[in-house]
């Protein structure tokens, strides 16, 4: 492979995975953006986080992610309180409703996903679950 063919194919893998995002997102139930689910996912899954280390796995500035956890905290998704081992950070916890929220989001685009793989070819659903692990092995220092 050339340097001009693997750059062509990371420009490619940008624009549709970027693409496939965004349209997912535009899926579904009204709500928070895409950054207010992102974030809340994040709590859902790792539990309480001081607001610095949310925005560093969501990789946004603080002040940034403090506005994000203000907005969640004020429509009942998220609870913060202050830590009890350094009194100046933030400690965010979803709510059961921000857990419920974002299962159906999960739901509401994992459908739709699934809607538009079923109008693909069967060699092209088989060529997509090949390069799942290479696809997770390029997310998997973000974690």
């Amino acid at each position: 492979m050339t340097l001009s063919s693997v750059q062509d194919v990371s420009g490619r893998l940008y624009l549709a995975v970027g693409r496939l995002s965004r349209s997912l997102r535009q899926t579904g139930i009204p709500g928070p953006g895409h950054g207010a689910i992102s974030a809340l996912a994040t709590l859902v899954h790792f539990g309480e986080l001081r607001l610095g280390d949310l925005a560093a796995k969501e990789g946004v500035a603080a002040a940034t992610m403090s506005r994000i956890v203000a907005t969640l905290v004020e429509a009942g998704y998220v609870t913060r309180e202050s830590d009890p081992i350094d009194r100046r950070a933030w400690l965010a916890r979803a709510t059961e409703e921000g857990e419920r929220l974002v299962s159906g989001v999960r739901s509401t685009r994992v459908q739709e996903l699934n809607n538009r793989l079923d109008r693909l070819t069967p060699e092209a659903r088989e060529a997509l679950t090949a390069a799942l692990p290479a696809l997770e092995a390029l997310i998997s220092d973000e974690a």
